[in-house]
Parts: structure tokens; C-alpha cells; sequence
């Protein structure tokens, strides 16, 4: 379960124009596409407030004033993010929509100067940012669970079952490989790790009384 930065992570241009009422919302994507942009750059160890104000063009006191410090900043990064539209792809079987999310994973997992890759480290240096991030990966959860539901209706899958448990068990070779061991992506990886996981919850791993 991917996650995808606030939009406008590039670098941000004076020049955009804002709709009359909507210079807050234009400070805040410059701002948050500035710490983006600093911490796919530079890492976390040199995200400050001054470096955000130089990179996003906005006031230090406008910055400091609205977001007090870097804790404040990577909490909104992730909050922004969870408010991004998204919705798991619909291929038609359980195998099929697995095997989307863990291709939606992979490609954001090892994009190069990953932003994801980046916050996901900055978690565990600023308790603020694992906050954040605990309450994203729970809204992507929940956003998945849909798959699970169509592969009920389908009858792929029993009436009852583990949706977070069979959800977890698909995604996690992805972070495990691309994360946690840094190997290159391997294309054939997201359908291989769908497909084990479509099999066990098909064969009941994933029931009440299995979990």
C-alpha cells in the first residue's frame, strides 16, 4: 500500500497563481513540497525550517508560525498525503488486484529520490512523523479492504475473513525486499507475492479461527 507525496513535490514556482481566497492551501503545497523535495534530497538530518523557507520561497516566520518546528512539517507531509484521492484497482479477481497494489508499491518504493522510501526512514527518527504515518498506513488499509470485499462478492474468497491479515501477507515481501534489504525491484515479485497470498486465503489462512 503505497503512498503517494502532496501534489506539486517538484520544485515549487513563485509564479503559480492561487484562486482569490487560496494563498493558505498555495503556502501550504510550496511548503510541503519543499520538505519533499529536502528529504528525498538531502535526508532527514538536514530538513530544517530555514532550508523549507529558502527551497519553498515562503517567510521563515510564516513557516515557523504554522508549523513550529520539523516535527510539525513531516506530520503534515503525511497527513497530506492520506488526503490524497486514491482507490485500489479493480481487475476483476483477487490475484489480479493483489498484484495492481503491489505494482502501485513497488514503482513508488523504487522511484528514484523515493519520497516514500524517505519518510518511511524519517518515522523512525521523529515519534511525530510515526504518528503520522500509523494513521496513513491505516487509511490505506482501509482503502484496501475493498479488495477483499470484491473477492467475496465474487466468491473468491469465504464470507469471513482477515482482510488486514491477507493484505499484510501480500504487500509485505515488497518493503521486506525493497526496504528493509535495498534489492533492485524485481518485476516478476508483485504478481509472485499476490499469487502466494491469493492461494493461502483461498485455502482458509486467513479465517477467524485460522488468525
Amino acid at each position: 500500500m503505497s503512498f503517494e507525496a502532496p501534489p506539486g513535490t517538484s520544485e515549487p514556482t513563485p509564479a503559480v497563481r492561487s484562486r482569490p481566497g487560496g494563498r493558505t492551501a498555495r503556502i501550504r503545497a510550496q511548503v510541503l513540497a519543499a520538505v519533499s523535495a529536502e528529504l528525498a534530497e538531502n535526508g532527514y538530518d538536514a530538513l530544517s525550517i530555514d532550508a523549507v523557507a529558502a527551497r519553498s520561497g515562503v517567510h521563515r516566520a510564516t513557516v515557523y508560525r504554522r508549523w513550529q518546528d520539523v516535527g510539525g512539517l513531516l506530520a503534515d507531509v503525511f497527513d497530506a498525503a492520506a488526503h490524497q484521492p486514491w482507490q485500489p484497482r479493480d481487475t476483476g479477481s483477487l490475484r489480479g488486484d493483489l498484484a495492481a497494489l503491489n505494482d502501485e508499491i513497488q514503482d513508488s518504493l523504487s522511484e528514484e529520490s523515493s519520497i516514500a522510501v524517505a519518510l518511511i526512514a524519517v518515522s523512525f527518527r521523529s515519534e511525530e512523523a510515526a504518528a503520522a504515518l500509523r494513521r496513513l498506513w491505516e487509511d490505506r488499509y482501509t482503502q484496501s479492504e475493498i479488495i477483499i470485499e470484491r473477492a467475496i462478492e465474487r466468491g473468491e474468497l469465504p464470507s469471513e475473513v482477515d482482510a488486514r491479515a491477507l493484505l499484510i501477507a501480500a504487500t509485505a515481501p515488497l518493503y521486506h525486499q525493497l526496504v528493509l534489504l535495498r534489492t533492485p525491484p524485481d518485476p516478476a515479485l508483485p504478481d509472485r507475492a499476490a499469487v502466494t497470498a491469493a492461494l493461502a486465503a483461498a485455502a482458509g489462512a486467513f479465517s477467524p479461527s485460522a488468525t
